[in-house]
């Protein structure tokens, strides 16, 4: 536990040194641009190694729920650890995330914790952060195209849908999938169970909030396209009058 304790400090306070490099080198762009440069870097990484764990190290999470933890498995989850207690001390400084999101991340670092105290079910922790952040880019880019004024745009539709498919495929699809697997395998902790649907159930909140942007978004589509067909309608009939 002392190595882990270590690593942990090590790990956030490595995130925390980066944020203030950022800050100092790029402070005309803001503490929440900076922030969303490290949180787009810890997405990036952490899908690089959880993927590999998943898919080359292994075990395979759908099919080995409730093994042991293994030492990448653990690197995995302090980085990931180190990372969430740096953004959540931030959004709770600066007020900038809601209620469902702070909840996200207090049930990340509390999963994380249970997860290495117990020294099992990794596998699944390490599947969670990777079907969790594979769609972290994406928001990141969203965001940054908003503050650039480039989101309403080819590239800003591109994100949002890729976003969207990719969030219902990984979160509620192949999270559905999982979480049913940890269910029925008699080898997880019931603690590890509740906490895969306390993930899953968040996760349905999050696809609420999102099926209410979509239909936003395309009522706004179709509303502009109509006006523009009205209008290209009209300045037609005038053509053909004059």
């Amino acid at each position: 536990m002392t190595s882990l304790a270590v690593g942990l400090v090590l790990c956030l306070t490595g995130w925390i040194t980066l944020y203030t490099l950022l800050c100092n080198t790029n402070g005309s762009r803001g503490s929440e641009w900076n922030c969303r440069l490290v949180t787009l870097l810890h997405g990036i990484l952490a899908v690089c190694i959880t993927a590999y764990i998943g898919y080359v190290d292994g075990p395979w999470p759908f099919t080995h729920p409730g093994t042991k933890n293994t030492p990448l498995q653990i690197s995995a989850m302090v980085i990931s650890l180190g990372y969430f207690i740096f953004d959540m001390g931030w959004c709770v400084y600066f007020r900038t995330e809601g209620p469902v999101m702070l909840a996200h991340h207090t049930m990340s670092i509390l999963g994380i914790l249970l997860t290495l105290s117990l020294g099992e079910s990794g596998i699944e922790s390490c599947a969670v952060i990777f079907g969790s952040e594979i769609t972290n880019p994406l928001l990141q880019a969203r965001w940054f195209l908003r503050q650039l004024g480039r989101y309403e745009s080819l590239t800003g539709e591109a994100v949002d849908i890729l976003f969207v498919v990719l969030f219902v495929l990984m979160r509620i699809v192949v999270g559905g999938r999982m979480l049913y697997c940890e269910l029925i395998s008699p080898r997880p902790r019931f603690i590890i169970k509740c906490g895969g649907v306390a993930m899953y159930v968040l996760s349905w909140v999050f696809m609420v909030d999102i099926g209410r942007f979509a239909y936003r978004k395309s009522q706004s589509k179709y509303r502009r396209w109509r006006d523009q067909h009205r209008l290209a309608t009209v300045n037609g009939h005038n053509g053909k009058t004059d």
